[in-house]
């Protein structure tokens, strides 16, 4: 049940704010909003590319690639015991299904469409940091807690793993 409340909660949140940056932000035609300070921008841009804006040209594939995330996680969920990997795997959903949501929905195309990017650290632009959205803030921060988790040797069923003795 965490799993998917995570899920869902990670994909409402970044289709709203996406929604949100459409109709309230220009492309490069407006000074972008200052928020905290100059802490964040907000400034629209589109993303043919994965996290980052990495993989430009490659949307088809990013496509493809967020399909089977997202079928491996969803026949993964079934074996969940653990609050940390329901989080985690919930997140990266999430944040997969919101971005492949932009690459069927939007243009240019279907599965070829461009992910919509507005948050900016640091700098307006990509000035410090590359621009980025809730799904991709989602992604890495499910990627980060499930590193812990393997780390610190959490299983996926809540177990913890055992330490093998040294040879």
């Amino acid at each position: 049940m965490l799993f998917a409340v995570v899920g869902v909660l990670a994909l409402v949140a970044d289709v709203l704010t996406k929604i949100a940056a459409v109709a309230n932000l220009q492309d490069a035609d407006q000074d972008p909003v200052k928020v905290l300070g100059g802490l964040v921008y907000l400034n629209l841009t589109r993303n043919s590319g994965a996290a980052f804006s990495l993989g430009a040209g490659f949307t088809v594939v990013l496509s493809a690639l967020a399909l089977a995330v997202a079928a491996v996680i969803v026949r993964t969920a079934r074996r969940l015991h653990s609050a940390g990997w329901a989080v985690s795997l919930g997140l990266i959903l999430g944040g997969a299904l919101g971005n492949l949501g932009d690459r069927v929905f939007r243009d240019p195309g279907v599965g070829r469409g461009h992910v919509v990017d507005f948050i900016s650290l640091f700098g307006e632009y990509d000035k410090y940091w590359p621009v980025f959205n809730i799904a991709d803030s989602a992604i890495c921060v499910g990627a980060a807690i499930a590193a812990i988790l393997a780390i610190i040797g959490i299983n996926l069923d809540g177990t913890r793993a055992e330490k093998k003795p040294r040879a």
